[in-house]
């Protein structure tokens, strides 16, 4: 059984289930034998054993210098968290890697005597880097184009991820790239973890935010906003609903989204045929622009998003008290070519923030874009083009970019039942006397048919260990037939005969039932049919 598929506590920070080749809490790699209580993932219950076998290895310890010395030399721009992880690990000392496996399945091995193993996933998974340039190089009919990306000393590799893949793409990766001659990484931004509701998102415990049911209620760009908005880039954070609605209407829908509908939305109604002025009327404004645009260059060049995007949202604020001081729908009554000047101005501010936010939010950029009646695509006309300052707006009328969520609607979709030591549904109180009257017993169901008159129901021919009783029950469609024959069932058989669509039924079998599932409830141990039920 490879190591991936046994858990354990992890040695090192206690995390209970770490699985064998790595912890995904402290993000150590492990061996198996190192886990504290292993057990294996698909059968909990079973012992483990420890067998020998033969395996390929990467000889790891011999990388340890000279990645430690290519650490150490122009890495300023990498985060914290990601180059204290990666510098510990070197200096702790490097052990060979093994990179084959006992399994049936994946990468073949091209050496004898290794036909039934197969390629460690995490020393074939970063591989596809370089492989599927090669496969792209060639599709285009170009196929030494990859060495433009892998040989080239002005190309730059990024590799972004979550902190438990921080060794493999800071350690592993570079050897194996050190070890063919290729260009280490550039940078490797890795995030620390986003929560939810304090716990780390879990598709096997089905704790998580599902994008086909989020993206059927919700508009993916408020997703966008809040996920770069609160991007743990330095720390774990944590997603809440109520977090989420709190941001979107104050901060994307309060600041950006206001000031963007009220601009366009105002000069659309007043200037239905266009608008011209040649001059800013707000000088300080348009340095604002450019300060903020050169910030979030330099911000989003060195994978600081979230600092970009509160660059961007600290413009949209500056927007917003500017437009409220110089208050157009003041001078529209005392003087409309003034007023016009002020609008275009702030025109040129929405379409300013309309390039600058497309990063983040390509959709409702474009959108505003179209609204201000821009030609052609944002990506086309470049990043640039948000210091480039029109002097006419014939403007379309628009729509608000964004809709303001309900918080109680929301909660109340979205957040679970609070947990309670009450259970749910709890039928009226019964005395020990009246249990007693309840004589369950143990049998083996010998005989399965299909009901002449139902497509819901199965008749069973049940032996409780002695006379063979015919139950009807409404497992037809969760169970098979075959699945049934055999089996050892609870049986309720002091219950009064009825009848079901003309079959009649000498007691009831038992089940629990839960979530959409329905299961059998059975006898953990051998035992005679007719058994009792206390």
């Amino acid at each position: 059984m490879p190591d991936r598929y046994v858990e354990g506590t992890c040695p090192h920070c206690n995390y209970e289930s770490a699985r064998g080749d790595q912890c995904d809490d402290c993000g150590k790699t492990l061996d198996s034998k190192e886990l504290k209580n292993p057990r294996p993932k698909l059968n909990p219950d079973a012992k483990i054993e420890f067998r020998e076998t033969e395996h390929l290895f990467f000889k790891l310890s011999a990388f340890r210098d000279s990645l430690l010395e290519w650490l150490s030399e122009g890495k300023e721009h990498w985060r914290p968290s990601v180059i204290n992880f990666t510098r510990n690990w070197l200096e702790e000392g490097l052990i060979d890697r093994a990179i084959t496996r006992d399994l049936e399945w994946g990468i073949d091995i091209p050496r004898k005597g290794y036909e039934k193993k197969r390629m460690y996933v995490w020393f074939e998974a970063v591989m596809g880097y370089y492989s599927a340039s090669l496969h792209w190089a060639k599709n285009q009919g170009k196929p030494d184009l990859w060495k433009e990306w892998w040989e080239n000393d002005s190309a730059e590799h990024y590799y972004f991820m979550a902190k438990d893949n921080i060794p493999f793409h800071t350690i592993i990766w570079p050897a194996m790239l050190s070890g063919c001659g290729l260009h280490l990484p550039h940078d490797v931004p890795a995030n620390e973890y986003l929560l939810l509701d304090s716990t780390q998102f879990s598709k096997s415990r089905k704790h998580g935010v599902w994008m086909p049911d989020y993206l059927d209620r919700y508009d993916s760009e408020l997703l966008r906003y809040y996920l770069a908005s609160t991007m743990p880039e330095q720390k774990d954070t944590n997603f809440t609903w109520e977090d989420y609605v709190t941001r979107i209407n104050n901060e994307l829908i309060g600041n950006y989204g206001n000031l963007m509908h009220r601009v366009i939305s105002f000069a659309q109604k007043n200037y239905p045929d266009g608008l011209s002025s040649k001059e800013s009327t707000i000088p300080s404004l348009n340095d604002k622009i450019s300060e903020i645009h050169s910030r979030i260059s330099e911000a989003l060049e060195a994978c600081k998003f979230k600092r970009a995007l509160q660059a961007i949202m600290e413009l949209s604020q500056t927007g917003n008290i500017e437009l409220n001081e110089a208050a157009p729908w003041k001078q529209l009554k005392a003087d409309r070519e003034a007023c016009e000047a002020t609008l275009v101005t702030f025109l040129n501010l929405c379409r300013s923030l309309s390039v600058m936010m497309t990063p983040f939010l390509p959709k409702s950029s474009q959108k505003a874009w179209e609204y201000l009646n821009q030609e052609g695509k944002i990506d086309d006309n470049g990043w640039d083009s948000a210091l480039e300052y029109k002097t006419e707006f014939k403007l379309r009328q628009p729509l608000p970019l964004f809709s303001k969520l309900n918080m109680q609607e929301i909660l109340e979709k979205e957040m679970p039942p609070e947990e309670t030591n009450e259970l749910a549904n709890v039928k009226p109180e019964i005395t020990f006397d009246d249990f007693k009257k309840l004589d369950i017993r143990i049998g083996t169901v010998e005989k399965v048919e299909a009901h002449p008159n139902a497509d819901k129901l199965w008749l069973l021919d049940v032996n409780l260990g002695g006379p063979t009783r015919r139950i009807v029950t409404g497992l037809r469609g969760i169970y098979e037939s075959d699945d049934l024959v055999g089996k050892k069932i609870s049986v309720l058989v002091n219950l009064a005969p009825a009848k079901f669509r003309g079959e009649e039924s000498n007691g009831m079998l038992l089940a629990a039932e839960g979530k959409g599932i329905v299961s059998l409830l059975q006898p953990d141990k051998e035992i005679e049919d007719g058994s009792e039920v206390h």
